[in-house]
């Protein structure tokens, strides 16, 4: 749900105004709702989002253009203790994120202790002189939201924070009260991204993202950390409006590739309708989607594959 005010649909170019902007990074543990909180910022599907940890595996630019200001998110991994090469790119990347930016944005949930993921963001605020907005997100599952009062405590006994900011990322409640307050951080100069860009991405990976988002959320869970989404081709027709999309699932085990396609296809046939369907409104076309399932033993650990799917640095 796009915040009131920021629609984008109509562009007002102010030629009297000075251009300003900011870049922020969107930081916080797994599952706090990171990815979710950009898509509503953009009012389009730009991160992966699902239920399941590390979703987000690099960094996501997110632009939002309104007259004269920009601003320019960084979503990054949830930050976690990493067990494999990939992990370790995953982290790397939220220290790259919060070393040249005007602001960080702390997503966290409601409810619960401080985890030591959060810990040691705070510590990184410190050490940097990182001026940082706390968003308390989720709060649309919340009964009572005084019961939040103890979490936003805690939070503000380890870190000076500019501003607590209560949001649902889902019902787009106090979105506009954030973006005015991260909108305070901005710097007259010019726009780093033309004014109707949303991303930086290039359209093949968002569209491998988009995929890999619907194998996250229809697959068991000892599958989806294994599973990686290339795009081999993606062309438009030029006798219709139609975009043929060739993409290939790689996962780390033969028993996994099983149960990506599942009996007698169902399951790889349900992802590609699911994708298709995303795809269609992210491009606004119509899309011929073919999927393909290849086994990549131990491919999260081997740096020329990862390299292959854009995980580490050329």
């Amino acid at each position: 749900m796009r915040p009131e005010g920021f629609s984008g649909k109509e562009r007002i170019i102010h030629r009297m105004e000075e251009t300003k902007g900011a870049f922020i990074a969107i930081v916080g543990r797994p599952n706090v709702g990171k990815s979710s909180l950009l898509n509503a910022f953009l009012g389009e599907k730009v991160a992966a989002v699902s239920a399941k940890p590390q979703t987000t595996r690099t960094r996501i630019t997110g632009v939002l253009t309104k007259g004269p200001l920009q601003l320019v998110f960084l979503d990054t991994p949830g930050l976690h203790q990493p067990r494999s090469k990939l992990a370790e790119y995953m982290v790397k990347q939220i220290g790259e994120s919060v070393a040249d930016v005007d602001l960080a944005v702390l997503v966290t949930e409601p409810l619960g202790e401080i985890a030591k993921a959060e810990h040691d963001l705070m510590q990184r605020f410190q050490d940097q002189g990182l001026p940082a907005i706390l968003c308390i997100n989720k709060i649309d599952l919340l009964q009572n939201k005084e019961a939040m009062l103890a979490k936003i405590a805690a939070f503000s006994k380890e870190f000076d924070y500019d501003q607590v900011v209560p949001v649902s990322a889902l019902t787009g409640d106090g979105l506009d009260i954030l973006l005015e307050e991260i909108g305070k951080y901005a710097q007259p100069g010019p726009h780093f991204f033309e004014d109707d860009i949303l991303t930086d991405m290039p359209e093949q990976a968002v569209a491998a993202e988009l995929i890999r988002e619907k194998l996250l959320t229809d697959l068991s869970d000892e599958v989806p950390h294994g599973i990686a989404v290339g795009i081999e081709s993606m062309k438009e027709r030029e006798d219709k409006d139609l975009i043929d999309i060739q993409a290939t699932i790689y996962c780390e085990k033969e028993s996994h590739k099983g149960i990506v396609i599942g009996k007698n296809g169902a399951m790889l046939k349900r992802v590609g309708i699911e994708a298709r369907e995303e795809l269609e409104r992210f491009l606004d076309c119509k899309v011929n989607l073919q999927l393909w399932v290849k086994v990549k033993e131990d491919w999260r650990n081997r740096e020329g594959l990862l390299r292959n799917f854009g995980f580490t640095e050329k």
